[in-house]
């Protein structure tokens, strides 16, 4: 049975990208510098609402809303994935296959990615406090605060210091937004990548 993805127009969706054999080089400071060029090229033709982030250096997940009316994630994951790898340095290359070879496909990233539509507040909050814990699940920090790539910073910075009621649990780093209509506040708002 062929997989088909779930796509609502205007929907917020979870993401997983994996490099090519999970080699480990995303979080080298060029290659950082290059996703957030390689997101605001795409961001600028066919917008969207990045809600939450992190980048690890062999995969990134990421929470986004698209506009009313857009459902097309797809086309978005294809540019930012296409302008990564013609502009990043051919050290991190893979082995290059026949069948790549053939449809023309870099060694960067893996074929596909993963996506989960988010369904309701609950699912949100779980997904974005999955993202900001990731680090420290990999055994790379001891606390979100700790990791330099994620939205973390940000959700402290924005929702500490704002008249939202949100409280942060310090033993895990995580963001908890406890009023009832934060959930679409939150997913208004634009954090840079």
């Amino acid at each position: 049975m062929q997989y088909r993805r779930a796509k609502i127009e205007g929907g917020t969706y979870f993401f997983t990208l994996v490099t090519h054999k999970r080699k480990k080089f995303l979080c080298e400071p060029e290659n950082i510098s290059l996703l957030r060029e390689a997101f605001r090229y795409v961001m600028q033709r066919h917008p969207f609402t990045i809600d939450a982030i992190f980048i690890l250096p062999d995969h990134l997940h990421c929470i986004w809303t698209l506009p009313e009316g857009d459902a097309n994630f797809s086309t978005r994951w294809r540019l930012i994935k296409s302008y990564f790898s013609r502009n990043c340095d051919s050290q991190y290359y893979g082995n290059m296959t026949t069948s790549r070879e053939n449809k023309k496909e870099q060694t960067i990233w893996q074929r596909r990615f993963w996506e989960h539509l988010i369904k309701n507040e609950q699912d949100f909050i779980f997904h974005v406090d999955y993202i900001h814990y990731n680090p420290v699940k990999h055994r790379l920090v001891n606390a979100p605060s700790a990791w330099e790539y994620s939205s973390f910073h940000r959700y402290v910075q924005q929702e500490i210091g704002s008249s939202r009621l949100c409280v942060i649990i310090f033993a895990y780093g995580i963001v908890k937004c406890l009023s009832g209509n934060t959930f679409r506040t939150i997913l208004s708002k634009k954090l840079s990548v």
